[in-house]
């Protein structure tokens, strides 16, 4: 099995297509920011979330204990 690992030269693109091709990367990169920022907002209310209830279960054993 023989393969050909000879380089070839890149593709000249036109302007239309370097345009297109930033612009369709521009909207790819628009639309992962605003994935990660939603999921970084989860995050944060899950973790506040779960902080009020572990503050809530050492409040309410602190004050059993108390007895």
């Amino acid at each position: 099995m023989t393969e050909d690992f000879t380089a070839r030269s890149p593709r000249i693109l036109t302007s239309e297509e370097r345009k297109a091709r930033d612009a369709a990367r521009r909207a790819d990169a628009e639309q992962a920011m605003r994935e990660h920022e939603a999921a970084q907002r989860h995050f944060h209310a899950n973790h506040e979330r779960l902080k009020a209830e572990r503050l809530a279960r050492e409040a309410r054993a602190a004050g059993g204990a108390g007895n």
